[in-house]
């Protein structure tokens, strides 16, 4: 796993707002993702910019000028990234390192009922693969 992988294995709160709102919305300007998360983080606009910046040099975020104007989309998947965290969780906290079960993520709104199987097969395979599909 590159280093880009494994910074996109933990994302930081702010950053996971960030990338919530792209896998919702896929690709936004700077000003549409400040827009969408500033209410729930208290950012300023530059704050945003810098944590894009940071971001996209971590491998967490991709970009591309689009008529001009740089666009961001996730680098990373949004089921990976679950993925990921939750056995991060399972091992640092509740020392777990089996199989999870996926049952707790059935309420949740951020996945559909084929987002869940897919997150449990990668939870019982332990992938954790950062890259964006």
């Amino acid at each position: 796993m590159s280093n880009a992988d494994k910074s996109a294995a933990k994302p930081s709160q702010s950053e996971l707002a960030i990338l919530k709102s792209l896998w919702s919305s896929g690709r936004q300007s700077a000003r549409e993702i400040h827009d969408a998360v500033s209410a729930d983080l208290g950012w300023s606009y530059s704050s945003t910019r810098k944590t894009l910046d940071r971001m996209v040099d971590k491998g967490l975020l991709a970009t591309q000028d689009v008529h001009g104007i740089r666009v961001y989309a996730a680098g990373v998947t949004k089921l990976a990234t679950i993925a990921a965290m939750t056995r991060d969780f399972a091992a640092r906290v509740l020392e777990i390192n089996g199989a999870l079960p996926v049952t707790a993520f059935t309420d949740s709104r951020l996945l559909s009922e084929d987002e869940l199987n897919e997150l449990q097969a990668m939870l019982d395979e332990g992938d954790d693969e950062g890259e964006a599909r």
